[in-house]
């Protein structure tokens, strides 16, 4: 059969992933707070930056997702052609 899939992420990554994030998100709303320019200006950007944000997000999960699916679709297949090799036998004779 085939070996299960195992992942190739640490807890390490998964802690740097969030911390560039954490740290990156953190900067930015920072820069836009003391950012010498009139209010609104500040918000337009600000929502430019949650639009960017979110927009991200779902492109990840979007990604992920078809990843994940055609890993499934690869799995169910090669269990299918698994179970096909098991049950035939090239030495059996049909009458």
């Amino acid at each position: 059969m085939t070996k299960p899939i195992q992942p190739t992420q640490t807890t390490a990554y998964y802690v740097q992933a969030i911390l560039s994030f954490a740290v990156s998100l953190s900067s930015v709303v920072i820069a836009l707070v003391y950012l010498p320019v009139e209010g609104w200006v500040r918000a337009f950007l600000g929502l430019g930056l949650l639009y960017v944000v979110t927009s991200t997000v779902t492109l990840c999960k979007v990604v992920r997702d078809r990843q994940e699916q055609s890993e499934v679709s690869k799995r169910v297949d090669q269990a299918r052609l698994d179970k096909l090799l098991t049950e035939h036998d090239p030495f059996k004779v049909s009458t």
